[in-house]
């Protein structure tokens, strides 16, 4: 695979109620700025997405953010970015992350975090994209998730096709071997994405 250069994190604007997130939030960041990959993300400073950014910042690493305007109040704007970009509204967010992304890892988080996830495991359902996506399953964090897509395969609505657009790990150990054993995308977003 060629290598990894940014990595869009979606993650909580909270930092949940179970201790190992917030210290895999650091490790994440520490790990992307060691390895000088990209962090991109929503913009805030609080939760685990001010927390991943922070550790990529104190690391010398390099952080893009994208916040919409009337959630740069809401998330309290991360100040002391790479780069930081004032969209519009949510569309632009999203468009812009995975423009700025080679592959996508989910931490933790709520109905945000979903949406983000599933709309980028649907785009390369219609192969939009083939970029990597990877849910961190720490602490079976998403088994319920998991669990309703095998319930939506068990009643006909998708195949086992669509569970294999992502993939999933326990451990930050294994991201990046994951990350390097993946195909190199073949698909260009600029041709299919409008």
């Amino acid at each position: 695979m060629a290598k990894i250069k940014s990595i869009c994190v979606y993650c909580g604007s909270k930092t949940g109620r179970n201790d190992s997130f917030v210290p895999l939030a650091r490790e994440l960041g520490e790990l992307l700025a060691d390895n000088n990959i990209r962090l991109v993300y929503g913009g805030g400073s609080i939760g685990l997405m001010g927390i991943i950014a922070r550790a990529v910042m104190e690391g010398n690493g390099e952080v893009t953010g994208v916040i919409p305007g009337h959630l740069e109040d809401l998330e309290v704007g991360e100040k002391n970015l790479t780069d930081k970009f004032v969209v519009g509204n949510m569309h632009e967010r999203k468009r812009m992350m995975f423009d700025h992304s080679d592959a996508f890892v989910i931490l933790p988080g709520s109905i945000g975090t979903l949406d983000e996830t599933i709309e980028m495991i649907t785009w390369k359902q219609l192969q939009l994209h083939d970029k990597p996506i990877i849910l961190l399953n720490t602490d079976n964090y998403w088994n319920p998730f998991l669990d309703m897509l095998d319930h939506i395969v068990e009643q006909e609505f998708m195949t086992d096709y669509t569970l294999s657009l992502f993939e999933v790990i326990s451990s930050l150990d294994e991201l990046l071997p994951l990350l390097s054993k993946l195909p190199e995308p073949q698909i260009d977003p600029k041709n299919t994405l409008f």
